[in-house]
C-alpha cells in the first residue's frame, strides 16, 4: 500500500452525497404522488340530474320547516346546514331516503347541484348527532327532524334557500 493519501482516498468518499440525494428526491416524489392522488382522488359530492324523476313515494313524505344556518370550522372551510322535518304520511315504512339540493345562482339558474342521503337528527345536546333513517326508520306517520350539510356552496349562490327534491325512497 501507497502512503499517498490522493492514492489511498477512494472515489465514494468524494459521492456520498448521492445517496442521500437519491433518498431525498425519492420522498419528494412520493409525496407528490400522495398529494396528487388526495386532490383528485377525493369523493366530489353526487349529483344527479336536473331532471332526474322523484321517486314515486316521495309524495307521501312531506318536508317541512326549513331553517339554514352557516358556519366555519377550525380547518378554514365554510359549512351550510339545512335543518327540518320529514313527515311519512304513506302506508309504508322507510329506512332510507336520498335527495336532490339545488342552490340556485342570482339568475335562478342551478349554481350547484348535490345529491345525499337524507340523515335524522338524534340529539342536539351537547352537540347535532346525525344518523341514517336506516337506523330508526321513519314508519307511517312518523315526522323527524333532520340536517343536510354541505362544505364548499359555490360563491354564486344568491343564498336562498336551495330546492330539495326527494330522489330515491327504500321501504318496506
Amino acid at each position: 500500500m501507497s502512503n499517498d493519501p490522493e492514492l489511498n482516498s477512494t472515489p465514494n468518499a468524494e459521492r456520498n452525497w448521492l445517496p442521500g440525494a437519491i433518498a431525498a428526491a425519492v420522498v419528494l416524489l412520493v409525496a407528490a404522488i400522495f398529494l396528487f392522488l388526495m386532490e383528485h382522488g377525493r369523493s366530489r359530492p353526487e349529483a344527479a340530474p336536473i331532471s332526474a324523476n322523484p321517486d314515486p313515494y316521495a309524495s307521501s313524505l312531506v318536508i317541512s320547516d326549513l331553517r339554514m344556518s352557516e358556519t366555519g370550522n377550525m380547518a378554514g372551510a365554510h359549512l351550510v346546514y339545512v335543518d327540518g322535518r320529514i313527515a311519512n304520511q304513506g302506508p309504508r315504512t322507510v329506512t332510507a331516503v336520498s335527495v336532490q339540493v339545488l342552490f340556485r345562482n342570482f339568475a335562478h339558474e342551478v349554481a350547484q347541484n348535490e345529491t345525499q342521503p337524507l340523515r335524522l337528527i338524534r340529539t342536539r345536546d351537547p352537540y347535532v348527532d346525525l344518523e341514517a333513517v336506516s337506523a330508526v326508520p321513519l314508519k307511517p306517520g312518523d315526522n323527524k327532524e333532520f340536517r343536510l350539510i354541505f362544505d364548499g356552496v359555490r360563491a354564486d349562490w344568491n343564498g336562498s334557500y336551495p330546492e330539495l327534491r326527494i330522489l330515491r325512497v327504500d321501504s318496506k
